[in-house]
């Protein structure tokens, strides 16, 4: 059975059509994994205990209709698959009558935080857990390419306020971030995310922008043109 909890939508969470922005919907999520990890005993101290993190390396998000203000909705998860290092977890976002308004992947990896590496995933760090089928979607590759050619757009610093637990950019605030960059009135049907490396406070952020028809990429880059985060807008047609 999948974790859920439910919520109405709020005036803080709305963009400037009155719906639900992105980073909001992937901020629902991220909570709703982190409630379901705390009510399993499998959240934040246990993982501290354990000198453990789990990091998220990729978002593929379908989205059908973006609630508005007041609405209640339901943000469900539950994950598929754990392999090696790795972690699959879904994640939807439902009406009140339990209907789809959006539908997302995610792949994780289990890190040691104090050698920075990937490590293992044992029995015991996932006991609390209990695997459920995969959500009926389709799924695309976690890897995005970029175009050649992009814009160059004025390169800002990471700030305290990007920064969660980890001390690095929460995943939430690349999307945020990236948001900037889109057309006026582009409506986002599926969005897709790759983190690459992690920007810390003050490191400076490039970002660089790639546009077609139906579609927007942000690469958002170090000084060295490489990657944290990719972050790619697609609207699919009305």
């Amino acid at each position: 059975m999948a974790y859920e909890f439910k919520s109405r939508v709020r005036y803080s969470e709305m963009g400037l059509d009155r719906r639900l922005t992105l980073s909001s919907l992937v901020n629902y999520f991220q909570d709703c994994s982190t409630f379901q990890s705390e009510e399993c005993g499998c959240g934040l101290d246990y993982l501290a205990e354990q000198n453990r993190v789990w990091m998220v390396l990729s978002w593929q998000i379908e989205i059908l209709r973006l609630p508005s203000l007041g609405e209640r909705i339901r943000i469900q998860t539950w994950p598929y698959d754990f392999k090696d290092f790795y972690g699959m977890r879904n994640f939807a976002l439902a009406a009140e009558d339990g209907s789809y308004l959006a539908k997302a992947n995610s792949i994780w990896v289990f890190m040691n935080r104090e050698t920075g590496r990937p490590c293992k995933v044992l029995p015991e760090h996932i006991s609390g857990y209990r695997l459920e089928p995969r959500l009926e979607m389709e799924y695309t590759s976690r890897k995005i390419r970029t175009g050649t050619e992009g814009r160059e757009e004025a390169s800002f610093l990471v700030a305290k306020h990007h920064l969660d637990t980890n001390h690095h950019v929460n995943n939430g605030q690349y999307i945020f971030m990236a948001q900037e960059y889109l057309p006026d009135g582009f409506r986002t049907d599926r969005l897709r995310v790759e983190y690459r490396n992690q920007a810390r406070l003050h490191d400076r952020i490039f970002p660089v922008v790639f546009e077609e028809e139906g579609k927007t990429c942000v690469s958002l880059n170090n000084e060295k043109g490489q990657a944290y985060a990719v972050i790619e807008f697609i609207r699919k047609g009305e």
